[in-house]
């Protein structure tokens, strides 16, 4: 079980930008019958200008489904029609930055955007109040694994607080902040202790605890402060 929950724990410390410089290359064909069901995920502006009023995920959808290799379909759908026909997803892992909202208000947002179909399989991780201090939750594993030990301190809702420990961490570690901290990812999660973490940051408790009980078929009683 700790290898799928460091598995979930590393694609939610992992933010879309992480793919940004990987290259897109869709070859367009002759139509066929039976085209392939795929999902595009969204795509969020991740520049600095004005952000551009093209939506690229729906004009890969319009693309694809031109191919008439490919029959494109929303996320939403895949899963709602996964779910009514009876296969859907065991657990459905919904991640979102707090963004100074408490958790528990942003659980119940998700929860109460979900179709009843889908209530009961959603698992609901949410840092409070940003991904970023999940990255410093276990500052004793971060310190064996970058080489310097953050303190990351009480926590507070002040953006791009937490963005900068990161980085500042990383730096007095001795190594280039390329990526922001994310460039650790894999190696924090793998060797984070959830305990340890889950006691210092209550939101990740809640994911862990919750994703747990999911696993095994149960649902826990989540600590609303």
């Amino acid at each position: 079980m700790r290898r799928l929950l460091n598995f979930l724990a590393l694609a939610l410390l992992l933010p879309a930008g992480f793919a940004q410089a990987q290259g897109l290359d869709i070859g367009m064909v002759q139509g066929r019958d039976g085209a392939l069901p795929i999902t595009i995920v969204p795509m969020p502006y991740l520049g600095t200008s004005v952000a551009p009023d093209t939506d690229i995920a729906a004009v890969i959808r319009a693309d694809l489904n031109r191919s008439g290799q490919f029959n494109a379909l929303r996320e939403q759908d895949v899963i709602e029609k996964g779910a009514i026909g009876g296969a859907g997803p065991d657990l459905l892992i919904v991640g979102i930055d707090g963004n100074c909202t408490s958790f528990a208000r942003k659980r119940t947002e998700i929860l109460d955007a979900v179709k009843p179909v889908l209530s009961e399989r959603v698992v609901v991780a949410c840092p409070d109040p940003h991904v970023e201090r999940w990255y410093l939750a276990d500052p004793d594993t971060f310190r064996s694994v970058v080489g310097h030990r953050p303190a990351p301190g009480r926590k507070k809702c002040v953006r791009d607080h937490y963005k900068g420990l990161l980085a500042r961490a990383i730096r007095q570690a001795g190594h280039p902040a390329t990526l922001g901290g994310i460039e650790f990812a894999r190696e924090l999660v793998e060797a984070m202790d959830l305990y340890r973490a889950g006691r210092a940051d209550r939101s990740l408790k809640a994911f862990v605890d919750e994703l747990r009980a999911g696993l095994r078929g149960r649902r826990p009683e989540v600590d609303p402060r």
